[in-house]
C-alpha cells in the first residue's frame, strides 16, 4: 500500500501551481490594482481587491472583485485537474487566493443580502478547506 493513497475514498487534494509575483508584489506594498493589472489571472490580487473595498465600505465593488478572484481561480483549479469538488488546502499557500477569493464573495454577497449566494460560497469555502473557514473570519 502507497502512504500517499487516499483511505477516505475521496478526491485528492487540489494544489494550485506557485506565482510568486503578485505575491511578492503584494507583501511589498504595492497597491492591488496595478498587481491585478499585472497579473489579471491572480485570484490573490483580486481577493486584495476585495478586501480592500470591503473595508473601505465598497461592498458592491469587493462583490465584483471578489467574483472575479473567485472565477480567476475556478479556472486556475480545473487547469489543476480539479473536477468541481474535493479539497483545497489553506495549508498549500498558492491556494489562498482562491480561498480568499471565496471568502470575499460569501462575505460580500451576505452584507447585500444575497442569502443563497452567502450560503453556497460559505459551504463551498468549509468544504473546500475547513482550516480556510475557520481562519477567514
Amino acid at each position: 500500500m502507497s502512504i500517499h493513497q487516499n483511505l477516505l475514498g475521496g478526491p485528492a487534494p487540489t494544489h494550485l501551481p506557485d506565482e510568486p509575483a503578485p505575491r511578492e508584489a503584494l507583501a511589498a506594498g504595492t497597491d492591488p490594482a496595478e498587481v491585478a493589472a499585472a497579473h489579471p489571472t491572480s485570484s490573490l490580487a483580486w481577493a486584495a481587491l476585495a478586501d480592500r473595498a470591503f473595508e473601505a465600505g465598497h461592498t458592491v465593488e469587493s462583490y465584483a472583485y471578489a467574483r472575479t478572484g473567485y472565477h480567476r481561480g475556478l479556472d486556475a483549479l480545473r487547469r489543476a485537474g480539479w473536477k468541481g469538488h474535493g479539497p483545497v488546502p489553506w495549508e498549500h499557500e498558492p491556494n489562498r487566493g482562491f480561498l480568499r477569493a471565496l471568502h470575499a464573495l460569501a462575505r460580500a454577497a451576505g452584507a447585500i443580502g444575497e442569502k443563497e449566494e452567502y450560503e453556497r460560497c460559505s459551504t463551498f469555502l468549509r468544504d473546500s478547506s475547513p482550516t480556510a473557514a475557520d481562519t477567514l473570519v
